[in-house]
């Protein structure tokens, strides 16, 4: 068994793709590195082994979750380790290139790697002069790196290059040391090419198709070239991360509404969001609701779709986790939430309902399609003569949309979502594809155009 193996717990979040991890430091105190502000991984890993988290390092201003790391030194008294670049508003050890953090018996080294972000660190675990590993948040991530244009696209050739220096900084670490990344699969800070969340500097000098660029223009091209979008929410939270997300004094609650209540806030100009399955959205919603499907990636499309100070009221399903709802809003920084409550509680104080035709895959016909995929997807194969506008656009492109559409992405979800966006602009025949163009394609026995 290795030290990783011993010591090491990684916590993965699968829907916004990142990973952050609990060291285990042998004395009953813990190292925690890119904590969300969702803890509740955490936590139930540290009460289980009886840990008290005695330092909270974050790599850099993370553009896509709230850090936990203020929390953590309310909670805990952990000591905050960033760097000194950041400008972060709030008590912190602030560490520059080459500082050292005695854990007690291992020693954490910050490494100067920007790129992803201008201020971002990686932090080096020492075990005396041996090298255990080392957390590269979007500096280094598995067969890849994060992307450089957070900060804006006037500034991510400048960041790539910084990029290019600071992945062959890395490279120089020994091959046999461990590789922690934040960014992973499913993560828009990155794209990487496979499941893998940690690696090996040997693995990734071997297999990073970035690191082998043969010169830093080439990098750069290739970098720059495979960027997609990202959801809108990370062009704020960089910002609050400087300045300190609130410290939340108890766990949050989600309060149950009347179909009174809803309309007194829709009056104030809250938002309706349905995290119910997308059968039962189509079956019946409460004209206006956005359709956000309360899953794994419910954090993303929230951020990506609604705005950030809007007060929020949820229709849910019984049963549906509300803690898992609530978290998931929270650590994005959505703090105005009002309550949820029922369809049949909203029908019967007499609310209206609108409905969504869902559409098998083999009775499209000759109707016009919009498909809501992102454009790494639609490249891959497309329905022939299909629209394409990716979901997280089409809030500024509904009038592009025809007026009477059927709208698909892989599953349902995201074109629930875009159906329920273009009803809300009036929109009145709009269906949604009950599956994906694989579907329609295995359907109607014709092939997807590229």
């Amino acid at each position: 068994m290795g030290f990783a193996d011993d010591h090491l717990i990684p916590l993965v979040d699968a829907g916004l793709g990142n990973s952050a991890y609990l060291v285990d430091l042998g004395d009953g105190r813990a190292l925690a590195v890119d904590a969300s502000r969702d803890l509740r991984a955490l936590h139930a890993e540290a009460e289980r082994r009886g840990l008290t988290v005695a330092y909270a390092a974050d790599t850099h201003l993370h553009a896509d979750f709230l850090t936990g790391a203020l929390q953590l030194a309310a909670d805990d008294g952990a000591t905050v380790l960033a760097s000194a670049t950041g400008r972060r508003a709030f008590e912190h050890r602030a560490l520059s290139d080459g500082d050292e953090v005695d854990l007690g018996g291992l020693t954490l080294r910050a490494l100067a790697t920007p790129g992803h972000t201008d201020e971002h660190l990686s932090f080096l675990l020492l075990d005396g002069a041996r090298e255990l590993g080392v957390f590269t948040g979007g500096s280094l991530i598995v067969g890849s790196v994060a992307r450089t244009d957070l900060l804006g696209a006037d500034r991510a050739e400048e960041l790539a290059r910084a990029q290019y220096r600071s992945l062959r900084r890395l490279a120089r670490l020994p091959d046999s040391t461990s590789v922690w990344p934040t960014h992973g699969a499913g993560s828009f800070c990155s794209a990487p090419p496979g499941a893998e969340r940690t690696t090996t500097i040997g693995a990734e000098k071997r297999a990073n198709a970035l690191l082998a660029a043969p010169d830093e223009d080439s990098f750069v091209r290739r970098l720059l070239d495979g960027l997609g979008s990202c959801p809108a929410y990370f062009d704020r939270l960089a910002e609050v991360n400087r300045r300190g997300p609130a410290v939340l004094a108890a766990a949050p609650s989600l309060p149950t509404l009347s179909g009174a209540d809803v309309r007194q806030l829709l009056g104030r100009g809250a938002q309706i969001v349905d995290v119910r399955r997308v059968e039962d959205f189509a079956a019946g919603h409460i004209p206006g609701a956005l359709s956000v499907h309360l899953r794994d990636q419910f954090a993303t499309w929230l951020g990506w779709l609604l705005p950030y100070d809007a007060p929020l009221v949820f229709v849910t399903a019984p049963g549906q986790d509300l803690g898992e709802l609530t978290w998931q809003a929270l650590k994005i920084g959505y703090e105005r939430l009002c309550g949820h409550l029922t369809m049949d509680a909203w029908t019967a104080e007499g609310g209206e309902r609108e409905t969504v035709d869902l559409v098998p895959a083999d009775r499209v016909g000759d109707r016009p399609v919009l498909d809501v995929r992102q454009r790494s997807e639609w490249d891959a194969g497309h329905i022939p003569g299909a629209v394409g506008i990716e979901l997280g656009a089409l809030p500024g492109r509904t009038d592009e949309a025809p007026s009477s559409v059927l709208v698909h992405c892989a599953h349902g979800e995201r074109a629930m979502s875009a159906a329920s966006l273009l009803q809300r602009t009036g929109h009145r025949d709009v269906a949604v594809l009950a599956g994906g163009p694989e579907d329609w394609a295995e359907a109607t026995g014709r092939r997807l155009s590229t």
